[in-house]
């Protein structure tokens, strides 16, 4: 909506995402079990697009969200304390979310493609990731920084973690066929596994480290056993670079085919779950020791027997040594799912009761459940997220008249949502049919739906069910159009006609005074090629018709006689709308252009290069000669068809876009893709000045591409690979380090005299220390060393020189500097050495920074101490503990309180 004029300027209302809904799991990321309020077994974690969601399994209701904009959500996992949330995208960037605030803790700009794999450490404190630019990378959790970087897959990495017994040691695969072990301490892989011939595509450490097992793309999981390295070992038969054996002692066949998709262990590593490309997840259970020998000892037994000797015969007690494979693997049920999987994850409960989470390709979850300790038991389906979203993807998206209800269809239902809150109102089966195009009747108690198989569908909503299905087309039927006076619609089909149909009131085949709404054909226009898309001008003067030829026919409507052609596109129209006083006509075509007519002489305005694919959906706001376009590059955008200028573009979708709906007030947009998403756009009070959005799209342009390259060099160093990667916040810190050096010279050279120079008066400074100081805190712990790496070497010099009157007037700033002088040390110890006039900087800075840390080390002992002196002295004079766990006594309570509630609360059964 147009606001005004202000000299040569034009303002409009600016539209802003206002959420996006449908999507209930991503196929791409996993799924994986949390712990909200101390319930276990209850709540999962999904991916959906470019949020994550938490979804409550019992009450399928949605309990959080997590969001950052943009990119798509590749791979997450919770902290074992089920504080933290890491999230991989596919940018290559790793968030980290707190689950109380549901804030963005810290960035760690690690990889510089999609995550692939991500675990934290047994304390959680490392993170370990690995992407598809074949490299894993460990991070510093409570750091906020990247530890080291391991190179030396050749392919993408598909999982990494940490092994519990050994510390510091990650064991990762990759799609090149080979399992490293790495040592973080000296960054060095010390063992490799190359039994394989064909990609490695998951591994899981299980028992506490005794066992390792890997999936590839063959019908077995290999299995190897870790052991430590025996003191009377030869040297020649192990390494002694390796704290361990890894010897392959056999195999584990699976029932299911193709390749091994997921490998996915719980917690303890007791029980592993797999799954390849078809409809099922086996489980198998590791026992522990006792339990292998006691199979051991009933085999030996039964072994006995048929050898005709008395079982009963003193003999030796088993030794671990003798426990066969068999022994220690058992294999559970298998969990049979209704659709291929596409991640799980599992969860053994204290009472031997193991959860299955699955999400699928078709969007739902499932939670499934199985009793250990039950002898022939059977997985049960206990609860299933699914009718919260549509099963495939949407292919149209309509408006009711009032604005409150959106209708979407897609390959086997229509849904009906609620525009203020995005849940769902009706979900009306298709019985199989493809829907194509929809449209609301009016009164809105009706929905008319074309079907891929030609046939038109009369909903009635209220009842949710299909009152009518009329045999409109003989191939798709692409476009319904409304007519002027609301007595009828227009529908186009694949089978080159144009149908004419008006609204009945007929009575119910059961009698009586209920009358239903029904069509009745009152004439066909018959055309040369199938027909793609249809408009009526509001005028009720013209018809215009989208032809496969790429021509835009018009007729008058009255006698359908035809009166001009619209040729100009180089590819067939899929969409185009008539403006409301029927003056423009504009149509998007596959060959990614949309054109701006005059519906008088049939003139071509304009011709925009819209989109970088085929232009999807068009439509005009109300009122307004302003319309917004998609395409399949998955952006929404809106244009002026007076002066042929793009507004502004939206957050589009992560895939293509198939249409888009406008609501008739015009202060709503929404619109449907292949990221399975429906997005809802809001228009704001805010006002939006043409140039200034042009300008920010500009920036942000820019700012995606790196103005110092991608690459990090530093001279002397050609193979430096840092555990982080260039960023625009690496480059803006890097350019605020030289502005601060800059402004700290001048104000210096002035004898520090006069008024404070802006930018130390922005950053509420008083003296150059302190604004150097806050210059390098504000810039992000992810950032820092990139940022110190882009400064030339005089900066350097420079920095280093402040260092020793930083250190002197701000002890509490002793972390921060340390980190700045150890990284800038490390990177140009050579030219550094070199440089004379910095040989008194470095005996100064390395007498202060000593003394500092030990001074710190010392304070942090003697609190602690003497927080320990008190807390004993306090648990002797007053009897009892000083910091007794309270939260024993408060989980107790609330537990009787659940029983009592559930007690006198009547359950409602969830079904799938």
């Amino acid at each position: 909506m147009t606001l005004g004029k202000m000299g040569l300027t034009k303002q409009y209302l600016a539209y802003k995402p206002a959420s996006s809904f449908n999507i209930i799991a991503s196929g791409r990321a996993n799924i994986s079990f949390i712990t909200v309020n101390g319930v276990d077994g209850r709540y999962v974690v999904v991916a959906a697009a470019e949020k994550v969601i938490v979804w409550n399994m019992r009450l399928s209701e949605k309990v959080a969200e997590f969001k950052r904009d943009k990119q798509e959500v590749t791979h997450l996992r919770a902290s074992p304390d089920q504080k933290h949330l890491a999230v991989g995208y596919a940018d290559g960037v790793v968030e980290l979310f707190d689950f109380a605030s549901q804030l963005s803790v810290c960035s760690l700009a690690a990889h510089r493609s999609a995550i692939s794999a991500l675990n934290f450490d047994l304390l959680g404190l490392q993170l370990v990731s690995g992407a598809l630019d074949n490299d894993v990378v460990v991070s510093d959790v409570v750091a906020h920084e990247g530890r080291c970087r391991l190179s030396g897959h050749t392919a993408p990495v598909t999982q990494a973690c940490f092994m519990q017994r050994y510390r510091d040691v990650v064991v990762s695969c990759s799609k090149d066929t080979q399992i490293k072990f790495w040592n973080l301490e000296t960054q060095y892989c010390f063992k490799t596994i190359v039994d394989h011939r064909t990609e490695v595509w998951g591994i899981a450490l299980m028992r506490n480290d005794d066992f390792l097992v890997c999936g590839t793309a063959d019908t077995q999981l290999s299995v190897y056993r870790i052991a430590p390295v025996a003191d009377d070992q030869p040297i020649e038969e192990e390494s002694t670079v390796s704290p361990f054996r890894c010897t392959a002692i056999g195999s584990i066949q699976r029932a299911g085919h193709g390749r091994t998709i997921n490998l996915v262990a719980d917690t303890n590593g007791q029980v592993l779950g797999c799954h390849g490309t078809d409809k099922k997840i086996e489980l198998f259970y590791f026992c522990t020791i006792d339990e292998a020998l006691k199979k051991l000892t009933k085999r030996m037994k039964k072994l006995k027997t048929k050898a005709g000797t008395e079982p009963d015969s003193p003999s030796a007690a088993p030794e671990a040594r003798q426990v066969a494979l068999t022994d220690e693997i058992k294999r559970l049920p298998s969990l049979v799912t209704p659709e291929k999987v596409k991640s799980f994850d599992l969860l053994l409960g204290s009472r031997n009761e193991l959860r299955v989470c699955c999400t699928f390709l078709k969007n739902f979850v499932q939670l499934s459940s199985l009793a250990l300790g039950t002898k022939a038991a059977e997985p049960v389906t206990l609860h299933t997220v699914q009718k919260q979203g549509h099963p495939s993807e949407v292919r149209s998206v309509a408006f009711s008249s009032d604005s409150l209800a959106i209708a979407s269809g897609s390959a086997e239902s229509l849904k009906l949502w609620s525009r203020s809150t995005q849940t769902v109102l009706r979900t009306v089966p298709t019985d199989g049919g493809y829907v194509v195009s929809t449209c609301f009747v009016p009164g809105d108690r009706h929905v008319l739906v074309g079907l891929k198989s030609g046939h038109l569908l009369i909903v009635d909503i209220a009842a949710a069910e299909i009152i009518e299905r009329i045999e409109a087309h003989a191939k798709e039927l692409w476009s319904i159009s409304l007519t002027p006076g609301m007595h009828g619609c227009v529908t186009a089909g694949g089978d080159t006609t144009v149908k004419f149909w008006s609204f009945e009131l007929i009575g119910a085949a059961e009698g009586g005074d209920v009358k239903v709404l029904s069509l009745l054909h009152k004439n066909t226009l018959k055309l040369e090629e199938a027909v793609l898309c249809v408009r009526i001008a509001p005028n009720g003067k013209y018809l215009a018709v989208a032809l496969l030829d790429t021509t835009v026919k018009l007729f008058f409507l009255d006698t359908l006689k035809f009166y001009l052609s619209l040729y100009g596109h180089k590819l067939p129209v899929l969409t185009m709308d008539i403006a409301y006083d029927s003056s423009l006509i504009v149509t998007g075509s596959a060959d990614r252009t949309i054109k701006i007519w005059g519906m008088d002489f049939g003139d071509c305005h304009r011709s925009l290069l819209a989109h970088d694919n085929s232009v999807t959906g068009l439509q005009f706001v109300p009122k307004t000669h302003l319309f917004f376009s998609c395409g399949k590059d998955g952006r929404v955008k809106q244009w002026d068809a007076d002066s042929f200028q793009k507004i502004i573009t939206l957050t589009g979708h992560l895939g293509e876009a198939y249409g888009l709906a406008v609501s008739p007030n015009g202060r709503y947009v929404v619109s449907c893709g292949s990221d399975r998403t429906l997005r809802l756009f809001k228009r704001t009070d805010e006002p939006l000045v043409l140039q200034d959005a042009q300008e920010e799209e500009r920036e942000e342009l820019e700012n995606a591409t790196l103005a110092t390259g991608e690459e990090s060099s530093v001279p002397g160093l050609p193979g430096l690979r840092l555990p982080s990667k260039k960023t625009v916040g690496a480059e803006k810190g890097a350019e605020n380090i030289l502005e601060c050096l800059e402004v700290c010279r001048s104000y210096e050279a002035d004898g520090c005299k006069g008024p404070l120079p802006p930018l130390m008066f922005a950053y509420s400074v008083a003296d150059t220390g302190a604004f150097v100081l806050t210059v390098l805190d504000r810039i992000s712990a992810s950032d820092l060393k990139e940022s110190l790496l882009l400064l030339p070497f005089a900066a350097v010099v420079e920095l280093l020189e402040r260092i020793p009157g930083l250190m002197a007037s701000r002890r509490d700033a002793t972390p921060l500097l340390c980190r700045v002088v150890s990284f800038l040390f490390f990177m140009h110890h050579k030219t550094i050495v070199s440089q004379k006039t910095l040989v008194p900087v470095i005996e100064t800075m390395s007498k202060t920074l000593h003394q500092e840390v030990r001074s710190l080390r010392d304070m942090i002992g003697t609190n602690l101490h003497a927080s320990q002196m008190l807390q004993r002295e306090l648990e002797e004079h007053q009897g009892c503990a000083l910091f007794r766990d309270a939260t024993v006594q408060r989980r107790d309570r609330e537990r009787r309180r659940r029983k009592r509630e559930a007690s006198k609360r009547t359950f409602v059964q969830i079904t799938t």
